[in-house]
């Protein structure tokens, strides 16, 4: 029953927020060589600007002084200068820092750790309360510093060094101009990503069951999974990476989660100060036939929000283990910018249908025409003050892997070049992480207001989202891939490892792994909301 001066409210946050853009395009010649078949290995140049973006959110105090605030609404201090990491005036607590970043992966657990370490230390954060998230470009420069020897890698170790320096910047920035502001969610939807587990012959498809041995389960030792696996290529025919259109575009998660960040200054109208783009889909447009640095489709995605909104967007990129363009791998740019114009236009769609910021549609009054008239208007709401944030880790178990000289003989006969790149990630993927029979997979949540923040280092399916998404219910949620570390693995479903699924046989992780992970990250969503913790509601696809 609705009743009149009901409202329908926004999911938001209120309270103070900053905000930071740096400029982190690399030089030209700095390795950018990801792809095997690249004959390539210095870049020649950048397509579009690469960005980092920082964003900070504290909780305002209760009755906080305006005559601590300067004309735009930016807290100043009482006197002096504010020391870095110190309490902010009209601040209650430590803020929280998000990092975006137009970069590629981590390589290496060190290299990862070495600038988060240093960016921590320059903000003063605890580990919980820092962010740094990357968009996944295949285009951009190695984040490797042990390809130092190999052409244009001496300029990566001071690249690095660079990114530490610029999110330190950034980050310092953000915090500095903390000033109320309101944090609003709205989902939108965007067909951009296609399931991209191509099987070339024997029939089948993604959602089938591949027939294996009987008695054979995904859980079990590497001897039967390798022969399950083989059997689901016999059976399947032979996996690849690519657009499988036997699997409906309606099977695909098209959802784009987008927060609008507007600081509010009483008395005056709400401006833009930065919109959060979470969405699901590779960036692997560009591949080894094109030599200049792009953060691919997302690049043009945020020039189009961020000429129409005149805000940074800072973008996550979401569970997209399976999930990738149609039209992809290629070296022509314009398919990268139709890829993001495609996505930003559904990101100002969305936010074109959100009420006026700091408001929420209240059924007012009727209107007696040829029908009785419900007029529902914006009207002033007071948003959720609520921000908290939590890591912990979950242990996940390992496969039991090949060795290297395993694996080099098993690729013996593919180009060498690509044989030569898929050794160099296997070897820098396991030094510093693999040393046991489980790994310990670091995951982040965040509350932010009525919506939560749900980061992990691995390269997740989008199960994950669906799965953490249905269990928080009407709360939003920002599912982010690739953010801080260590852990920069797949987790796929189990029916990839039975169809021998190069996201399967890429991991070291074993089967049964991204299930944990989804009931880690919906318990920590429990935690953080103070409920009573209920049983994780996992997929069954798998079972």
């Amino acid at each position: 029953m609705v009743s009149l001066h009901d409202q329908v409210k926004v999911p938001g946050f209120h309270g103070l927020a900053g905000v930071a853009r740096r400029d982190v395009t690399p030089p030209v010649g700095i390795r950018a060589r990801n792809w095997g078949p690249a004959d390539w290995n210095a870049s020649q140049g950048s397509h579009r600007a690469m960005t980092l973006t920082a964003i900070a959110l504290a909780q305002e105090a209760p009755g906080a002084s305006p005559s601590h605030r300067t004309p735009d609404g930016a807290a100043r201090p009482v006197s002096g200068s504010v020391p870095d990491g110190a309490a902010h005036p009209g601040r209650t607590d430590e803020p929280l820092v998000m990092i975006t970043v137009d970069a590629t992966w981590w390589r290496r657990v060190d290299d990862e750790r070495g600038v988060r370490d240093a960016v921590l230390a320059g903000l003063g954060l605890p580990p919980e309360r820092l962010l740094i998230s990357l968009s996944h470009t295949h285009a951009g420069p190695v984040l490797c510093s042990h390809d130092v020897d190999l052409e244009g890698g001496e300029l990566i170790p001071a690249y690095l060094e660079h990114l530490a320096a610029q999110a330190v910047d950034a980050g310092r920035e953000a915090v500095a101009s903390l000033a109320p502001a309101t944090l609003e969610w709205t989902t939108g939807r965007c067909s951009l990503a296609a399931d991209r587990e191509l099987v070339l012959g024997g029939g089948g498809s993604h959602g089938e069951p591949v027939a294996t041995t009987p008695g054979t389960s995904a859980t079990a030792t590497s001897d039967a999974t390798a022969d399950a696996t083989q059997g689901a290529t016999e059976a399947l025919g032979t996996p690849v990476i690519g657009f499988n259109p036997a699997v409906p575009q309606a099977a695909t998660d098209d959802t784009v989660v987008i927060g609008r960040l507007s600081r509010v200054v009483t008395g005056r109208a709400a401006t833009p100060l930065a919109t959060i783009v979470n969405y699901a889909c590779h960036p692997t447009t560009l591949a080894w036939q094109n030599t200049l640095v792009s953060p691919d489709y997302v690049g043009a995605m945020r020039d189009l929000v961020e000429e129409s909104t005149g805000a940074p967007v800072a973008f996550f990129q979401g569970a997209s283990g399976e999930l990738a363009p149609r039209e992809q791998y290629t070296g022509d740019l314009a398919v990268a910018d139709r890829h993001g114009t495609s996505l930003g236009h559904a990101v100002l769609a969305a936010l074109a249908e959100l009420p006026p910021p700091g408001t929420a549609l209240e059924l007012t009054h009727v209107v007696q025409s040829g029908a009785p008239l419900g007029m529902w208007e914006p009207r002033p709401v007071e948003g959720s003050r609520v921000l908290r944030a939590v890591s912990d880790a979950v242990g996940l178990d390992l496969r039991d892997l090949p060795t290297l000289a395993q694996m080099e003989a098993e690729w013996a006969d593919i180009d060498p070049r690509s044989r030569d790149e898929r050794l160099r990630r296997a070897r820098n993927l396991r030094d510093g992480y693999v040393s046991g029979p489980t790994v310990e997979h670091p995951t982040w949540v965040w509350q932010i207001g009525d919506g939560f923040l749900v980061a992990h280092p691995g390269e997740a399916y989008s199960r994950f989202q669906r799965t953490v998404r249905e269990h928080a219910g009407d709360h939003p949620v920002v599912v982010a891939n690739l953010t801080n570390g260590p852990g920069f693995v797949y987790l796929p479903t189990d029916q990839a490892y039975e169809r021998g699924a190069y996201q399967a046989w890429q991991s070291p992780l074993a089967p049964g792994s991204l299930a944990r992970l989804e009931q880690h990250a919906n318990h920590l969503i429990d935690t953080l909301a103070a409920t009573t913790p209920v049983p994780a509601q996992t997929s069954t696809e798998d079972q």
